[in-house]
């Protein structure tokens, strides 16, 4: 089958190779036929070298729907033909931490999937654990509509619900992109009042405004987001905020000058006291916690790799007509074309939010 290896000797660290179809390995597993599948920035993370647990020469990708083609003797929820969306988590569901709704945290599992084991962007791909990990997408929902259930819908949804929304919130995301869009559709869902979607990326801003996901479209280059926040809260500030950019970096509009700052500092700065923090995003570097400066304010931070425990919810929010993220998908690229498509994806942040492949 044709697959899409990484291998850091490869001189450019990825290759559109042929690999055996998979095998069923564990009485727990399935073989899925990849149907449709999407690039991650997580991928763009172990290419660049920037996730050391990562294994060396496998096929890359967690983001995909497909059709079951074999099962373990184990396996009781799936039947082979089913149309299936995945988890981009791997996890037991029997483990301390799985028991309790923390599949990130799976003793026997994680970031398994394009990680340290075989992915999707591939034509076969094996799931352990796949009574877990594999949600039957209603007949109603397409591969398109389903892509992204496993993975940025279901970050999204984390951090809307770290922020513990109540009736009337306002609810500021920093960030624009997939996830911090789904983080937006989210938000909406759990009955915030006011959405207010910060970026640096106009044309983001602007899909996101097209989709009528937030009430409030913020820009750092070209005003003070801290007293923007403030002036559309009663000068109270957010009453959670969900940082889903992690941008080291950021300009922010102050008076005559133009400082520096981070993404993390700009979340703590606009959460009213006694707000919650939810942090989705994924550094590169590390961030400080000022506690002198933010003494008082009673913040919570919640942080996390996404515990997706509600595929299968997400996914009849979606046949309920409540949830669409086609938008996302901007670009559509063959599995023979991958590589044009990582190249895409890489480097046309303004024109490109998420990538499909197809078979």
């Amino acid at each position: 089958m044709k697959a899409l290896i990484y291998d850091k000797n490869f001189d450019a660290k990825i290759q559109l190779s042929q690999k055996e179809i998979p095998q069923i390995l564990n009485p727990k597993d399935a073989i899925v036929e990849v149907t449709l599948s999407s690039i991650c920035t997580s991928d763009l993370h172990i290419i660049n070298g920037q996730v050391p647990r990562a294994n060396n020469n496998i096929i890359l990708g967690h983001e995909f729907v497909g059709r079951i083609t074999a099962i373990g003797s184990d396996v009781k929820k799936l039947s082979i033909g089913d149309r299936v969306s995945a988890n981009c988590e791997t996890f037991c569901g029997e483990c301390y931490f799985c028991k309790r709704g923390y599949i990130n945290n799976c003793l026997n599992g994680g970031w398994e999937l394009g990680c340290r084991i075989d992915g999707c962007q591939a034509e076969y791909v094996r799931v352990p654990y796949a009574d877990q990990g594999l949600t039957k997408i209603p007949d109603n929902v397409t591969d398109k509509n389903a892509l992204y259930v496993g993975d940025i819908l279901s970050s999204g949804y984390f951090g809307a619900e770290m922020c513990e929304i109540k009736q009337g919130d306002t609810i500021a995301v920093i960030g624009s992109g997939p996830v911090g869009m789904c983080s937006m559709i989210c938000a909406r869902l759990m009955e915030a009042e006011k959405i207010i979607a910060i970026d640096i990326n106009e044309n983001r801003l602007n899909i996101a405004k097209q989709q009528k996901l937030a009430d409030y479209y913020l820009n750092p280059k070209t005003c003070n987001i801290e007293q923007e926040v403030k002036k559309l809260t009663q000068n109270r500030g957010a009453d959670g905020v969900i940082e889903a950019a992690g941008g080291v970096n950021v300009h922010c509009q102050q008076q005559n000058s133009l400082p520096q700052q981070g993404t993390f500092e700009l979340a703590w700065k606009i959460a009213r006291p006694n707000a919650i923090v939810g942090i989705v995003a994924m550094y590169e570097e590390n961030q400080i916690l000022p506690l002198p400066e933010m003494y008082g304010k009673n913040l919570t931070f919640k942080t996390g790799g996404v515990d997706a425990v509600h595929c299968k919810k997400l996914l009849q929010l979606i046949s309920d007509g409540k949830i669409n993220t086609d938008f996302l998908i901007t670009q559509t690229y063959p599995l023979d074309n991958i590589l044009e498509a990582y190249e895409y994806f890489k480097n046309n942040k303004n024109t490109c939010l998420k990538i499909a492949i197809t078979k």
